[in-house]
């Protein structure tokens, strides 16, 4: 059974920099085909495509995050990070991980993903 699971700070103060991890158990994060996406839904929004490693190490962002977003992996963890930078209220979201077969590019169609952690939420607060 393939697990994601996302941990983080809860709140972080506006113009730092959100650092999340996403531990992935019962699948290797380096196995081929598979793609590692960062996913958030702001309040009383719908879901938002952030980015994507995929098993290889290649990243992909959203055009509109690229330039403060950041994706990384340890694979000896079988771990996965995003680091937000810059950080404002309106980054105040849930934030959550998910696999997919390849990399489903600024996808947030729930078909797209077979797993999905269980979200973290982030605060953005002064």
């Amino acid at each position: 059974q393939v697990q994601l699971q996302e941990s983080g700070p809860g709140l972080v103060k506006p113009s730092q920099t959100l650092s999340l991890t996403c531990a992935v158990s019962g699948a290797s994060i380096t196995t081929s085909y598979y793609s590692w996406s960062w996913i958030r839904q702001p309040p009383g929004k719908g879901l938002e495509w952030m980015g994507v490693i995929a098993y290889d190490g290649s990243t992909y962002y959203s055009p509109s995050l690229k330039s403060r977003t950041s994706i990384s992996r340890d694979t000896s963890k079988n771990q996965f990070y995003l680091q937000l930078s810059s950080e404002t209220p309106e980054d105040t979201a849930l934030y959550y991980c998910a696999r997919s077969g390849g990399p489903r590019v600024g996808s947030v169609k729930g078909d797209d993903y077979d797993y999905w952690g269980q979200g973290t939420q982030v605060t953005v607060s002064s």
